[in-house]
């Protein structure tokens, strides 16, 4: 068998080249796509978040029990006024709805291929792990927006959605549902 001739090795680098060149375009497009993937969904637990929020904070804030209780919370641990706990509250509730919902379909769609379609109690624990990074962010921005800048509840909730946003996919991406090698 005859050696590889320097024309048979160029063009074997060539192709080489070419082929890493078109992998890192698809890895980019498969970027792409799961961030376009995984903000449809987010438009779907969006609306899950904002409607869950609304009702919660209306049942909380006519709930003679709960305005008690944020009273006195805020009172003992001097850490708010009742209307921000409520605001918390209120928060905490519709996250952990839309948090579930967004598990599932995500797991479901944007990240099928690492999560291979299938629920598991694990990773579920694992996305809602990181998933309270992204609540830290939306908790901190609603209550910065509404209680500090003094915006509408309704403008503020949804600048809080868009922090989060920012960081859940990140976090999604990055650690939840990264491609795991085989050792």
């Amino acid at each position: 068998m005859t050696p590889p001739s320097d024309s048979d090795r160029s063009h074997a680098m060539r192709i080489g080249a070419i082929h890493a060149k078109l992998a890192g375009l698809w890895q980019r497009r498969a970027l792409s796509l799961k961030a376009a993937a995984f903000a449809l969904i987010g438009v779907v637990n969006t609306a899950v978040d904002y409607g869950v929020f609304l009702l919660a904070r209306a049942a909380y804030g006519q709930a003679p029990a709960a305005v008690s209780l944020f009273e006195a919370a805020a009172a003992s641990c001097r850490c708010g006024t009742p209307q921000t706990l409520l605001l918390i509250a209120a928060n905490m509730t519709s996250w952990i709805v839309a948090v579930t919902g967004s598990y599932v379909l995500n797991s479901s769609i944007t990240f099928a291929a690492e999560s291979g379609r299938k629920l598991r109690w694990r990773h579920y624990l694992a996305f809602v792990v990181a998933g309270v990074v992204g609540l830290v962010a939306n908790t901190a921005a609603l209550v910065f927006a509404a209680q500090i800048l003094l915006l509408p509840v309704y403008v503020a909730k949804a600048l809080a959605i868009i922090a989060s946003f920012v960081v859940n996919f990140a976090l999604s991406h990055f650690v939840v549902f990264r491609v795991r090698r085989n050792r």
